[in-house]
């Protein structure tokens, strides 16, 4: 016994209307995407104002344990993820920029030009948890 099959013509989009639709598209997100900048240079400015908290709370417990502040990260056990340009997911370098008995000073540096204009993103915070950007992007 021999089974025929017809050939059922579906109803699909053609090879050219979706290409239309994805160059629509592109042009959409193109004009779109200056206006967004802004929003994905803040979103990435929390890494650094997270980072800069927990400095802020090791160096406060080092501070009552040994009455001074430290330069040394490694001395209050804070682990920097390895930056982008190392392979890492980090967008900013933390580092400690001052330290003493009285005080400290901690800084984030952006590695990363996020909008494209040739400044980097820059984060402070001291002692009394005053967090302040520095150099916004």
């Amino acid at each position: 016994m021999i089974k025929y099959f017809h050939k059922k013509q579906l109803k699909a989009f053609t090879l050219s209307e979706l290409l239309i639709v994805l160059v629509i598209l592109g042009i959409l997100v193109l004009l779109a995407l200056p206006n967004l900048l802004p929003l994905i240079s803040k979103a990435k400015s929390t890494e650094a104002q997270l980072q800069l908290s927990h400095l802020y709370t090791l160096e406060k417990s080092y501070f009552y344990a040994h009455s001074k502040y430290t330069a040394n990260l490694n001395e209050i056990s804070f682990e920097p993820v390895k930056l982008v340009a190392e392979g890492g997911q980090a967008n900013y370098q933390i580092e400690v920029i001052e330290a003493g008995n009285s005080g400290f000073k901690a800084r984030a540096t952006s590695t990363v030009d996020f909008d494209a204009d040739g400044i980097f993103n820059v984060w402070e915070i001291d002692q009394e948890n005053n967090l302040l950007e520095v150099t916004p992007d």
